[in-house]
């Protein structure tokens, strides 16, 4: 699943960089934003740097499944 999380990453930067800030008056011109974002971001594409480690996020799992467990969900 660690690719699946780039991937929301990288939409995630999308959408706070470029949609958020964005006024479109049509989907052609959301459609030419978005390419024209694409573009940059793969002219100087960045690495991912995980901040925690593996540990970390299994704990904060592993608490999340605690606290839900008897949810009644």
């Amino acid at each position: 699943s660690s690719w699946l999380n780039l991937v929301e990453r990288w939409f995630s930067e999308l959408t706070t960089k470029k949609l958020q800030r964005g006024s479109h008056t049509s989907v052609r011109a959301l459609n030419r934003d978005i390419r024209a974002w694409i573009e940059t971001w793969n002219d100087d594409p960045r690495p991912y740097v995980w901040t925690k480690t593996a540990a970390q996020i299994l704990d904060s799992i592993a608490r999340y499944c605690t606290r839900i467990k008897n949810s009644g969900h």
